[in-house]
């Protein structure tokens, strides 16, 4: 299985040349493919707090209208939940000295536990993170 990380993941929602290209990789790959509902907590916080700095309720059309489409492109993606397993292994991972950012360490333990591969390109944090298998396909 490809588990994709929030940068990956932004990279399709772009529609450019980038994500483009990973799209294909991944069509070409015989591998299952999702992403983790801690991935969309991240992208939804991001949609919701810029609606919240828009005070003219004009000006939030555009933004709640880029939230629905946000909704609609993770209503047709698998995604992962958070789990009993992933919650045991994020506090044994933070009591063994794993010191990356909470959400990172959140998406990395849904992907240990579902033994996959993570798509990022932060590789530097997450190669802190023992067992996961990640590599950047941008």
């Amino acid at each position: 299985m490809l588990i994709l990380d929030t940068d990956h993941l932004t990279e399709i929602g772009r529609g450019l040349a980038p994500g483009a290209r990973l799209v294909q990789r991944l069509d070409a790959s015989d591998e299952e493919v999702a992403t983790t509902i801690v991935t969309a907590e991240e992208q939804l916080r991001g949609w919701l707090a810029q609606i919240g700095r828009l005070q003219d309720p004009h000006r939030q059309i555009a933004a709640y209208q880029r939230l629905q489409e946000r909704l609609a492109f993770f209503a047709a993606w698998n995604v992962l939940p958070w789990t009993q397993e992933a919650a045991d292994m994020f506090v044994r991972l933070r009591a063994g000295g794993v010191r990356i950012g909470a959400m990172d360490l959140k998406i990395a333990c849904i992907v240990r536990s579902q033994n996959a591969l993570l798509l990022t390109r932060n590789l530097r944090h997450f190669e802190k993170v023992p067992g996961l298998r990640a590599e950047d396909w941008l």
